[in-house]
């Protein structure tokens, strides 16, 4: 079984405790080797486990934060990601999970994660929306050369179109490709 696999396997079995009746919430969250949070039907933060503060690098403000344990979010490319457009917001939003995506969490500090996330809507026992979990899976260190490559890729497709202005983007895609990677590199020197 592939570390993905299990993960997946983890979180699966989480997320089935937490849907049963008689179950401590938080301790199942505080089960897992990863950081990972609840909130409630509008995203607003209910409980989060002690990897969530070392993940992000601050302590999250129960009742208060939206969406994410974050400071800040970026994409892979470098640009802004609004925290009502993050993942969690997204799953709680479209009532579905997500999965696939790749984020960039800035910490207070300067440094970057790369991570996975799992956002989960979580319904009660008639199907109503109360909230949702998710959990990071901090991918930084195979995000560094993914970056690289794509930032490669980018600059091979910009420099192939005549369009100035596309070009021009891709470029700037290229570069925040770079600037993750390099500072991933430094983040986990």
């Amino acid at each position: 079984m592939s570390a993905a696999d299990e993960i997946a396997s983890l979180y699966d079995r989480v997320i089935a405790a937490l849907q049963g009746e008689a179950v401590d919430c938080q301790e199942a969250i505080d089960s897992l080797p990863y950081p990972a949070y609840m909130t409630d039907a509008d995203g607003v933060l209910r409980y989060w486990n002690k990897a969530c503060a070392d993940f992000a690098g601050r302590t999250p403000a129960t009742g208060r934060d939206q969406w994410c344990v974050t400071w800040r979010l970026h994409t892979v490319a470098d640009d802004h990601l609004p925290h009502d457009s993050c993942p969690m917001a997204v799953a709680l939003k479209e009532r579905r999970e997500v999965r696939g995506e790749i984020a960039i969490a800035l910490r207070p500090d300067g440094r970057r994660r790369a991570f996975q996330p799992y956002p989960t809507p979580l319904y009660d026992a008639n199907g109503k929306l109360i909230g949702g979990i998710n959990m990071l899976v901090d991918v930084s260190e195979e995000q560094i050369p993914a970056l690289a490559a794509q930032a490669s890729h980018y600059r091979k497709v910009a420099d192939a179109i005549s369009d100035r202005e596309a070009a021009a983007m891709i470029r700037r895609m290229a570069d925040g490709c770079d600037r993750n990677a390099e500072a991933l590199a430094a983040a986990n020197a």
